[in-house]
């Protein structure tokens, strides 16, 4: 895959595998945020307008200025002054806004191949929603999300969710795709889900001798998606690794409710302020469902601990909480009381 960077002052941007160095150091910011960066940094000295860099960011979603100015404060904050004191990023009264460094374009840039480790090595390619309801795109990431989850077992090298995430919607090799991240086998596959069914399309790539060890479909009730995730985890291992190898099914969560605002949850929390506060009440009312629900703390937790993710960072009261959220993630068989914000009774 082989994409242009572009480098100004200390930092190095890539937008193809959504990463922001500086000098060589990651910065942490979000997905928004690296869309609209590129999008200044690539059109750089010129003036975008406030409608085209929410395009950007948000692509066919409606949403408010105000979230382009919150993710606009958050770069300046991340990027600091430039060398000669101003900012990055200025302001076009309104009109927009302008990139202002002086940016180079390093070219195409083929990543070199990783060696393989020393052990079985896959990555989830993120699955392909084929309904539809272009809102049922978050049930295929989230199936992506859990087999990666699931996959993390001793003697086994599983790619990480982000880097696996930057390859979604992009044509591909799938030879290419392995050299680039190191492994030597892939899953991919298709998820669609109407009318009380799933139906899973899944195999296994051999990326060095191009075979299917394994390739199933799964036509069942939503009622048994977790059932089918633990055998499409049982059928990989058993391939991989061989059948006494294969781990126990996780435990998962008892309401497919909790499960749906989990999973929908997890996609708001980098969008903006208000779709971070909704994530917080879907994450609140999972975890009403099911009390025993991990998951569901561990994502609240999270969004406690990024301060609602954009509105001014992290206090301590929050902090706090993140980690008593944090704490009871660790094992939800033990019965707990944790304040989980107004309108949320604690768990008995």
């Amino acid at each position: 895959m082989q994409e242009f960077h572009f480098a100004f002052g200390p930092f190095v941007l890539d937008p193809a595998a959504g990463t922001l160095l500086r000098n060589d150091d990651p910065v942490a910011v979000g997905h928004r945020g690296l869309k609209l960066l590129a999008a200044l940094v690539g059109r750089a000295g010129e003036i975008l307008g406030k409608a085209e860099l929410m395009d950007a960011a948000w692509p066919g979603r409606a949403v408010e200025e105000g979230n382009l100015t919150v993710q606009i404060a958050q770069l300046r904050k991340l990027l600091g002054p430039a060398a000669d004191g101003r900012q990055w990023i200025a302001t076009v009264p309104r009109v927009g806004y302008r990139f202002t460094g002086a940016m180079h374009q390093l070219g195409a840039v083929k990543p070199k191949a990783l060696p393989l480790p020393d052990r079985p090595s896959i990555a989830v390619l993120p699955f392909v929603s084929i309904s539809n309801d272009p809102e049922q795109e978050f049930f295929a990431d989230g199936l992506t999300e859990d087999l990666i989850t699931d996959l993390r077992i001793p003697g086994l090298f599983v790619i990480a969710r982000n880097s696996a995430f930057s390859y979604k919607g992009k044509a591909v090799d799938v030879g290419e795709i392995a050299e680039e991240l190191g492994v030597r086998y892939l899953l991919e596959g298709s998820a669609r889900r109407a009318a009380g069914r799933v139906r899973i399309n899944a195999k296994l790539i051999d990326a060095v001798s191009g075979d299917h060890p394994w390739a199933e479909r799964f036509d069942r009730s939503l009622d048994d998606i977790f059932a089918v995730q633990d055998e499409v985890t049982e059928k990989i291992v058993e391939a991989l690794l061989g059948r006494l190898r294969a781990p126990p099914p996780r435990k998962r969560p008892s309401s497919l409710e909790a499960y749906d605002l989990c999973v929908r949850a997890r996609r708001l929390m980098d969008d903006s302020p208000q779709a971070a506060e909704e994530a917080h009440l879907m994450l609140t009312r999972a975890v009403s469902l099911d009390p025993d629900y991990a998951e569901a703390y561990r994502w609240l937790a999270m969004n406690h601990w990024m301060g609602w993710v954009h509105s001014g960072g992290p206090t301590e009261s929050r902090r706090s909480l993140a980690m008593e959220l944090a704490q009871g993630c660790r094992d939800r068989s033990q019965r707990c009381r944790l304040p989980l914000g107004p309108g949320l009774p604690a768990c008995l």
